[in-house]
């Protein structure tokens, strides 16, 4: 697949679809990793003499409303301060006046357009891959790169849709993602671990099968933990589970007995607050009123033998309500006991990565991933839209 470093850049408009979808609180990023996992590309192409015009979405738009709290502007400025140089910010998306600013743009400046999302407001032209809205933006440039690994699952104006009409690559991003995801897709090291946590079975059901094919222990955690084990007849109180996907959980469990891995015991409590009193109970012994919250002590010390012993090792989802302190340590042992192997270890997710930065563990792990929903599509061996169609035009 091309890559910038197969283009031409100098004196030529080079559109980079980047992911910015940083997490705000009040119109502050609290925590700017996307947009310093894309420096390396916007770097390359401003060196390279090119003019810069950047897109990114940044939370969802429906609403007028929404507008205001998803404004790319926070985004701008900080980058500003990152690459050290003023972006330029268009409060458009498209228009006479984001024509002008490209159309006055220098070799090495950096412009950005206001929030994709913006154009889902009226018909979702973005998300729904308007083709008028991919041919108006290509129109804006000369060449197109994919950074945003975040959404290559997604097929929108502003991946597949510029794509479609130029010259395309991916960045330095999309390329260590793939590199990473191979390592674990084509012939991982053995024993091959995946820790699956988080809320709900019915959102990964294609990948957990996929998983369970490819992987040498699956070690299932959180919220999702609660349809295994209501599938195998425990009672689990008032824990959350999903009674669609009971059936599925059974036939996986029986497909491959010796792979999933599921908790022995649970820390309950009557309700979710970080107040709240905190029982561990083997999963036998849950009562009716109770929610599990976490894994308990002696879950950690059975997954704690696969761990250890793992060679190549991948999560996604955390293994309780992390955010707050009572229901964490589950999360935080794993990630404690991820960080000590000397295994390859990838994770990917929102909330995965969210706590594996509140345990202080980023910097253990070999590769974190910028995209949850991506890097579940890859490994399953779907298809990645916005990839596809750049490979299409480049055979």
């Amino acid at each position: 697949m091309k890559t910038i470093r197969d283009f031409d850049l100098k004196n030529k408009k080079v559109i980079i679809r980047c992911d910015f979808n940083v997490p705000m609180q009040d119109g502050i990023i609290t925590d700017d990793t996307r947009i310093k996992e894309s420096l390396k590309t916007i770097n390359y192409a401003m060196k390279k003499g090119a003019k810069v015009i950047l897109l990114s979405h940044l939370g969802r738009v429906k609403t007028e409303e929404d507008k205001e709290k998803n404004s790319l502007k926070p985004v701008c400025q900080r980058l500003s301060e990152l690459l050290d140089k003023e972006v330029i910010f268009s409060e458009n998306t498209r228009g006479r006046k984001v024509r002008t600013l490209v159309n006055n743009l220098k070799n090495g400046d950096v412009l950005l357009l206001q929030n994709t999302r913006y154009e889902d407001i009226n018909g979702k032209k973005e998300s729904g891959n308007n083709n008028y809205l991919g041919r108006y933006w290509a129109s804006l440039g000369d060449i197109f790169i994919n950074d945003a690994f975040g959404t290559a699952h997604r097929k929108h104006a502003s991946n597949v849709g510029i794509a479609r009409h130029l010259p395309s690559g991916i960045g330095f991003l999309m390329e260590k993602e793939i590199k990473y995801l191979d390592k674990i897709t084509k012939n991982p090291k053995r024993p091959y671990t995946v820790i699956l946590g988080g809320a709900k079975i019915s959102d990964k059901i294609n990948v957990t099968k996929a998983l369970a094919e490819k992987a040498d222990y699956l070690l299932i955690c959180g919220a999702m933990a609660f349809t295994f084990l209501k599938a195998t007849g425990f009672n689990i109180g008032s824990s959350k589970w999903e009674l669609d996907e009971t059936f599925f959980c059974l036939n996986l469990i029986s497909d491959y007995p010796d792979k999933i891995i599921l908790p022995i015991d649970i820390v309950t409590a009557l309700e979710i607050d970080k107040k709240a009193k905190t029982k561990v109970r083997f999963v036998n012994e849950i009562k009716e009123d109770e929610i599990g919250l976490d894994i308990g002590p002696g879950s950690l010390k059975v997954f704690k033998q696969y761990i250890s012993d793992s060679k190549t090792i991948f999560w996604n989802g955390p293994a309780g309500y992390f955010e707050l302190d009572n229901f964490a340590d589950g999360t935080k042992k794993i990630c404690e006991m991820i960080a000590d192997t000397k295994a390859l270890t990838i994770a990917g997710g929102g909330e995965t990565i969210s706590a594996i930065k509140k345990f202080n563990c980023a910097d253990k792990f070999t590769h974190l991933s910028t995209g949850g929903g991506a890097s579940l599509a890859y490994l399953e061996g779907k298809p990645l839209p916005a990839l596809k169609v750049i490979d299409e035009k480049n055979i």
